[in-house]
């Protein structure tokens, strides 16, 4: 019988992005390269984020007024977006937050051997 694989990437759950982003920049301005580099350093590359999700769900921030941008030049001197939180921003990552570690925890539950 073959053993079930381990997956090498793991899918991030919807809304999760948007956690993330918001967790990440806390710690201050970020652009997109570096965002989704932090979140697969920071996973051990386990999670990957895609441009084709991560420039959408910046977006979705920003029109949320969650996060704000402007235009810098990048330590490889090129210039791209910085974002930054928000005061609203900064409430919603407590929110984010609270309400992962409920999932978590149900989902524990759940999983636990019956």
């Amino acid at each position: 019988m073959k053993m079930p694989e381990e997956p090498k990437q793991a899918e991030l759950l919807q809304g999760t992005l948007n956690m993330l982003i918001l967790q990440i920049l806390q710690q201050g301005a970020a652009n997109g390269y570096e965002i989704a580099k932090f979140i697969e350093h920071r996973s051990d590359d386990l999670l990957q984020v895609e441009h084709g999700s991560l420039y959408p769900a910046l977006r979705r921030l920003e029109a949320k007024g969650l996060i704000k941008a402007d235009w810098r030049v990048s330590p490889t001197k090129r210039h791209a977006r910085y974002y930054h939180l928000t005061a609203a921003g900064k409430k919603q990552v407590l929110v984010e937050r609270s309400r992962w570690r409920m999932l978590v925890q149900a989902i524990a539950r759940v999983m636990r051997p019956i």
